[in-house]
């Protein structure tokens, strides 16, 4: 319970706004944040990335085949073509582009189960 002198003492005082508050927890000693420097330049963005699927034992061809041409919009020939070397190879590189849009399709091809992996062009 408040006694009469403390209510007082509150009434008397002056309000401060949140942003008074606020601006004084700040002075009163947290750091300034500091700003670090991009480690990738834009031309490391820039340079070509491979997306490459892996082969697994689990799907079966004709449905990677559909997965190649609902990602990547191949026709039913070039995705074909892509699923073979992947069954035989072990591996095929289904797509060369920006980093943003290979971080994409292996997103998607995630969602779909298969094994695929993203790599910078040498």
């Amino acid at each position: 319970m408040i006694c009469q002198v403390g209510l007082a003492r509150l009434e008397m005082a002056p309000r401060r706004s949140q942003f008074e508050i606020l601006a004084q927890g700040i002075s009163a000693g947290v750091a300034e944040p500091t700003i670090e420097k991009s480690t990738e330049s834009e031309q490391e963005l820039d340079l070509p990335w491979q997306v490459i699927v892996h082969n697994d034992p689990v799907n079966l061809m004709t449905y990677v085949t559909m997965v190649f041409q609902r990602v990547f919009g191949y026709p039913r020939e070039k995705a074909e073509r892509h699923m073979l070397e992947v069954h035989q190879q072990g591996r095929s590189i289904v797509w060369t582009g920006v980093r943003e849009r290979a971080e994409l399709y292996v997103q998607q091809l995630h969602g779909y189960l298969l094994l695929a992996t993203l790599e910078k062009v040498n």
